[in-house]
This record gives structure tokens, C-alpha cells and sequence, in this order.
């Protein structure tokens, strides 16, 4: 993966950053830390700049969030509604008054949620699925969006032009960091759903 994601940088630029990350965004899978840290080692070598890099890499990110936002309009509460019960839901034992407390959760807190979520692995992609079946207004949605992702993008862009030969190394630590943030998000959800079952 590391190495696919280095030809494409290498042979279209910004636009190979901006889809890159925009695929990244819609598959979380994919690890933006490789994108960016590498899009600031080719700030040293090439003709790319590092804030070309960070607003190609700004623009493919919220590009992801819409795609993912319309997702989440088409997703609406009453559909996963007539569903809950059924599958992962009655795995997970969540009931339609468990959706609807999200939801009362999301209308109180979506803006900070959408915000902080952006520096979260996984979770700064997601994010915008409940975004959208909030209904959270575009004009509330992608400021919070941009702002986040611009802030994450630049860390981490100036991070890889400072790190030079070694940003394939730092990209490990931003692996101890993803595992631990992934970690707290999963403790944080089983503490709030044993609080709820109580």
C-alpha cells in the first residue's frame, strides 16, 4: 500500500494527493499518515510546495466528507429504525430508543463531535455519515470540516518535510498513535453502552 501510494504522488502531484486523500476519507482503511507525511518529504525533492500539498490534501478531504454526508442523508434514522433489531443491531442489543438517544446525543454535541473527530483515526471519516442523517446544516458542516482537516493536514505535511528521509519511520509512531486513539474511542462506546444498559 505504502509503496502504491508513493508512485501515485510521485507521478500526478497534488491531483494524486487530493484523490488520495478523497479515497481515504470514503475508506478509512487506507492510511492518510503515509499520504501527508510523504506529501511533505516531496515538498524537499520536488517542484510541489508544502501548501499546495495541504490544500490538495484539504480539498480531497472534504470532498470525502460530502460523499460521506450525502451517505448519511440517504441513511436516515427511520430506515436503520426498521432495521434495528435485526443483524449486527441484534448483536450489538441495540434497540430504536438506543438510535434515537444517538441522535439527541448528535443534535447537542454534532458540532464539537464533527470538529474534534477530524483528528481521530477511522473516526474523522465516519463522523460524516452521522453528520449527514443529522441533517446538520452545510453551512455548519463544512467550515468544521475544513478547518479540522486543514489543521490536521498541515501538522502533518510540515511534520514529513521536517522528518526529510525518515518519514517513512514517524509514520510508525502515527501507527502507536492511531491504535491508541482507536483504543480510547472503543473504551468510551462500551463505557457509554454499559451506562445505558445499567
Amino acid at each position: 500500500m505504502q509503496s502504491f501510494i508513493v508512485d501515485i504522488i510521485s507521478t500526478y502531484g497534488y491531483l494524486g494527493i487530493a484523490l488520495l486523500i478523497a479515497i481515504e476519507n470514503i475508506f478509512p482503511p487506507i492510511p492518510s499518515e503515509v499520504i501527508l507525511l510523504f506529501g511533505g518529504f516531496a515538498t524537499v525533492y520536488t517542484k510541489m510546495k508544502v501548501w499546495g500539498v495541504i490544500v490538495a490534501a484539504t480539498l480531497g478531504s472534504v470532498l470525502g466528507a460530502i460523499f460521506l454526508y450525502e451517505f448519511g442523508r440517504k441513511l436516515t434514522a427511520d430506515k436503520l429504525e426498521k432495521v434495528s433489531g435485526k443483524g449486527i443491531f441484534r448483536l450489538l442489543r441495540l434497540k430504536r430508543e438506543d438510535l434515537r438517544n444517538a441522535r439527541r446525543w448528535f443534535d447537542r454535541h454534532g458540532r464539537k463531535a464533527v470538529f474534534i473527530c477530524r483528528f481521530i483515526p477511522v473516526m474523522r471519516s465516519i463522523i460524516s455519515i452521522p453528520a449527514g442523517m443529522a441533517r446538520m446544516k452545510m453551512t455548519v458542516f463544512l467550515p468544521l470540516t475544513a478547518v479540522g482537516t486543514f489543521i490536521w493536514n498541515t501538522v502533518l505535511v510540515f511534520i514529513g518535510r521536517w522528518a526529510g528521509d525518515a518519514w517513512d519511520r514517524v509514520v510508525l509512531y502515527f501507527d502507536y498513535y492511531s491504535i491508541a486513539a482507536a483504543g480510547f474511542v472503543i473504551l468510551a462506546l462500551i463505557a457509554v453502552f454499559v451506562k445505558k444498559k445499567k
